[in-house]
């Protein structure tokens, strides 16, 4: 008698959860208007309309010029993820290869940093679109080019990514003479973006892939176009923004700022700690979520996750908006909240509804927390200096990223469980900097009214 083994049909979100995670957005999104209190908005209440040709005016369309040209790098940084081809290789080389990566994001990407406050942002922006424009030329040219060429390339402009469009839109509001409390909507909306265009390069992919046939629209040839666009378009619409000062003014400046303020080091480290966390879910949600030989649509899961971090940008102005001198407390809480839901996921076995519930809240505070964080940098970090010091807070997140690499991917000494303990520690530890930092200014508060 025949044995009939009945499959089990693999996982996938309910159609409600994307539902929900709009509606939610949605609902974050234009009810903010209605029930922010008197002076929460940081929108002046001058701007009659959305033809006012004042101050909002002229800042509505520079925020719009820039939120354009960062959805299309955004947009890229998703597709440039999906260059890799990693079949047939082991675990082993595919973790070497990662490390390639990390390892020059680690002693390139600091010099990048730097070189864009000497030579000007807008020079970074260009590379970043020259990166992309290289790998799609190597694919292109070959269906399976160098992996560790790839890797380097990939690395190097996910490290410009992360501080050359952000630099480059603060030199040109200050210049532009807009309100220092304006960046608080284009914080929030950055990474609402870039979140959003990360979901639709999951579906351009998915379209390239079944268009492939054609010949028509592939990854390569559409990535190149938006390469070629984005450096025209920067060259035409947006000025150098270039800095007037040496190389070795612009060190000895850097090293004193780095040495004397001490509030610095507590921003590098909360920097770092989520970003290196952000690199870990990374490598190991996907072998979290199949564990046991579970089987999912991880397809389906990944856009739970940007939906989750697009709805946590969206509570950042009901926080912060028209607000520069508190509220740390809420991102001390979202740090926290995050290192709990890696801790969780590290030492006690779940089942996978509970998972992704769990990768959703982290998602969620890592939406608040970056323009959070961004919003601190304007406070602290000069801005001369914003590229050079945002690059070399990565520096320890790509060297922990390079030594669990290492260690876990390619020597197998560091279980998953131990990595994201790791990350999960360095979540805890930042909400405390946050925390520190939060008492400080309210201590130096105090003195002040006491004179």
């Amino acid at each position: 008698m025949a044995v009939v083994i009945e499959s089990v049909p693999p996982w996938a979100p309910k159609p409600f959860i994307y539902l929900l995670l709009f509606a939610s957005c949605f609902a974050s999104l234009f009810l903010y208007p209605y029930f922010s209190k008197p002076g929460f908005l940081s929108r002046p209440t001058t701007a009659s309309s959305p033809f006012d040709l004042g101050s909002y005016g002229s800042f509505q369309r520079f925020q719009r010029r820039f939120l354009i040209l960062y959805s299309i790098a955004s947009l890229m940084e998703g597709l440039g993820s999906l260059f890799g081809d990693y079949d047939g290789i082991s675990r082993e080389n595919v973790a070497l290869c990662i490390s390639v990566g990390a390892a020059a994001a680690l002693l390139i990407g600091p010099i990048l940093g730097i070189v864009s406050d000497v030579k000007g942002p807008k020079t970074a922006c260009i590379l970043f679109f020259i990166l992309h424009l290289l790998m799609c030329f190597l694919k292109s040219i070959s269906g399976h080019p160098s992996i560790w060429v790839m890797s380097i390339c990939l690395a190097l402009a996910s490290s410009v990514f992360s501080f050359c469009f952000e630099t480059w839109m603060i030199v040109e509001h200050e210049k532009q003479g807009h309100r220092q409390d304006m960046l608080n909507d284009t914080f929030w909306l950055m990474f609402f973006f870039e979140s959003a265009s990360l979901v639709g390069s999951q579906a351009f992919a998915n379209m390239a892939v079944k268009d492939a046939d054609r010949s028509f629209l592939t990854l390569p040839k559409s990535a190149s176009f938006l390469a070629i666009l984005s450096i025209l378009y920067i060259n035409k619409k947006w000025n150098g923004c270039e800095q007037l000062t040496s190389i070795g003014n612009y060190t000895k400046s850097l090293s004193s700022l780095i040495l004397n303020d001490k509030i610095l080091w507590t921003l590098t480290l909360a920097q770092a700690s989520i970003y290196f966390s952000m690199s870990v879910f990374w490598i190991l949600w996907a072998p979290t979520i199949v564990a046991d030989g579970r089987v999912v649509h991880l397809s389906l899961i990944y856009p739970c996750f940007l939906g989750s971090r697009m709805l946590g940008s969206t509570v950042f102005p009901w926080f912060f908006s028209g607000s520069v001198l508190h509220n740390e407390d809420y991102l001390t809480t979202a740090f926290a909240v995050a290192g709990l839901a890696f801790s969780i996921v590290a030492y006690d076995y779940q089942e996978i509804e509970v998972l992704v519930t769990l990768f959703c809240i982290f998602h969620a505070c890592v939406g608040f927390i970056l323009p959070s964080l961004a919003r601190l940098r304007t406070m602290y970090i000069p801005n001369q200096f914003r590229g050079g010091m945002i690059s070399l807070s990565l520096a320890p997140a790509n060297a922990a990223f390079l030594f669990v690499l290492v260690l876990g991917g390619y020597c197998r000494v560091l279980s998953n469980t131990m990595i994201m303990a790791f990350a999960a520690f360095g979540l805890i530890c930042s909400a405390g900097c946050i925390h520190l930092l939060q008492r400080g200014r309210k201590h130096s508060h105090q003195n002040w009214h006491k004179l």
